[in-house]
């Protein structure tokens, strides 16, 4: 085991209903993550959860007929329930109601106000409730919210105030000097250029228009606003300030944090400035996605583009859902989701390369040496070992891109490796070989085959784990230290191994047509 601690959270998520697949693709990324660092032999943890508090959430209960507790606690419950489906791996589910950092909270609270962060003054100016922001004249497009398009309201009230301009200089200089903090790096431009040279506004951290959030100890008539609260949850999830600290001891500084580029602004700007006044490390990482689109837009019920993770995942199995939602969003641009885009990324990534592969080999193994894996022997002839430095090559650039956190390139070069391993049965021509009575060769061949479909499970696991040792069992690759990182990069490994009698297609191949009619339908619905 490794001594490092790898430390990874998703945001807190509004809960206003069923997750599509936009809102899934975090948490499968940090899931992801987890299981990367966990196959490197690294103790790995994960957070998520829910957002729990703030006006739009108490509009929203009143619309059920729930209390705000009832309503947030049954969203609370679905969100699980998909996290599940989707064979989500994480460490702590938070809820912002819960004790343990409603009491944390309220300490923050206070500490800020004993060191002369938050002051007290009057708010006015127009608040989108679903963003739960403030925005000034100026900062209106077309007199609606900037962020979402919404009409906003006009609102005056009593508030309590953080003191951002004190920290502005601070943060930009830890911009500065630490360029892994923001990626991708244009993020960062974005924040210094849009929000901070316009002159960082103080943020409003409590209201009293309405009473659903942690009360302020001291003001009781204020409740704290959702960001202050919302935010701390990375720290108050691993008993900041508790009577046990153990794992934010162990934990913290996060190694990664990931968020969506809605709440961008509030994660590179409001949280590292919470954080300094707290005097506490901030996160190693902060990856900012953009959004995975609709040909029209963005994901709209009123549309009927919007697709849901339950959908595809009964009727083509979560890997391949994992699988397109990883492969299709770039890091510098919104992902796009389509119906033809699914099923082709489908029949041609899963059935034709990667299925293939499989199937091909394993009928070839039966056929020319009665299904046991030849071994390895000698040195490898020229063909063999131009795959064998191809594929080492392939694994240290998808190690390389995973690590930068390029995640859609990353997985291409694992697909360019299936392409290779798929051109190298062409070269090698077994067919030919066994006709020819060239057992040495053949043999090779068999085993380089075998050895790489071992390394392509091995890297394709931490976000395909079922296929992976589907892949494993196939070939029979049975001993744990064989399906981990520290044999990847090595040849030479496999030893009296058989593989099974008749392969099995992993992928089968779609009809595009009928896929295609359903995903449209189901979109409408």
């Amino acid at each position: 085991m490794s001594n490092h601690k790898f430390y990874v959270t998703t945001p807190i998520y509004y809960p206003s209903g069923r997750f599509h697949i936009g809102t899934a693709y975090t948490t499968v990324l940090a899931d992801s993550m987890k299981q990367y660092h966990k196959l490197k032999g690294e103790e790995a943890y994960m957070l998520t959860g829910t957002d729990e508090h703030g006006q739009k959430i108490e509009k929203k209960a009143q619309e059920t007929g729930k209390t705000p507790k009832e309503y947030v606690d049954e969203m609370a419950k679905m969100a699980k329930e998909l996290w599940a489906k989707m064979e989500i791996e994480y460490d702590d589910f938070i809820q912002t109601t819960e004790e343990r950092h409603e009491k944390i909270v309220q300490k923050i609270f206070d500490r800020f106000m004993e060191q002369g962060d938050i002051y007290k003054g009057q708010y006015e100016g127009w608040y989108c409730v679903p963003c739960e922001t403030f925005f000034t004249e100026t900062q209106l497009v077309d007199g609606k919210c900037p962020d979402c398009g919404r009409e906003v309201e006009l609102m005056k009230e009593e508030s309590y105030f953080f003191n951002m301009k004190k920290y502005t200089d601070r943060l930009l200089k830890y911009y500065e000097e630490h360029p892994d903090f923001i990626k991708p790096e244009y993020r960062k431009n974005e924040m210094i250029n849009n929000f901070i040279k316009p002159g960082l506004e103080d943020l409003c951290v409590t209201r009293t228009s309405f009473d659903w959030g942690i009360k302020v100890l001291k003001d009781p008539k204020h409740v704290i606003y959702v960001w202050l609260d919302a935010l701390t949850n990375y720290i108050t999830a691993l008993g900041y300030l508790s009577q046990d600290d153990t794992l934010f001891q162990k934990y913290w500084p996060a190694d990664l944090q990931i968020v969506g580029k809605d709440i961008a602004r509030f994660h590179l700007i409001y949280w590292p400035i919470f954080l300094m006044a707290l005097d506490l490390p901030l996160p190693k990482t902060i990856l900012v996605h953009n959004w995975i689109m609709m040909k029209d837009g963005k994901m709209s019920k009123s549309k009927g583009n919007v697709i849901y993770p339950e959908t595809l995942i009964e009727r083509y199995g979560l890997d391949s859902v994992r699988y397109f939602l990883l492969r299709e969003m770039p890091v510098s641009q919104d992902g796009i989701f389509s119906p033809e885009a699914f099923v082709e990324r489908y029949n041609f990534d899963l059935c034709n390369d990667l299925s293939n592969l499989l199937n091909r080999t394993v009928s070839m193994v039966n056929k020319y040496f009665e299904g046991n894996v030849p071994s390895y022997k000698g040195t490898p002839n020229e063909v063999d070992s131009q795959l064998e430095e191809y594929t080492l090559s392939q694994i240290e650039k998808f190690d390389e891109k995973w690590n930068n956190y390029e995640i859609a390139n990353s997985i291409q070069e694992i697909w360019n490796l299936i392409a290779r391993t798929n051109k190298y049965i062409d070269e090698t021509m077994p067919w030919a070989l066994a006709k020819e009575e060239q057992t040495e060769k053949l043999a090779s061949c068999m085993y380089h085959l075998i050895e790489n479909l071992r390394k392509i499970a091995i890297l394709i696991k931490p976000f395909m784990k079922d296929t992976a040792n589907n892949i494993f069992r196939q070939i029979g690759i049975q001993e744990k230290d064989m399906k981990n990182w520290n044999n990847l990069k090595e040849y030479q490994k496999i030893k009296n191994t058989k593989v099974i009698e008749k392969g099995e297609p992993i992928f089968m191949r779609l009809n595009v047509e009928e896929e295609v009619e359903f995903l449209k339908k189901v979109m409408n619905k």
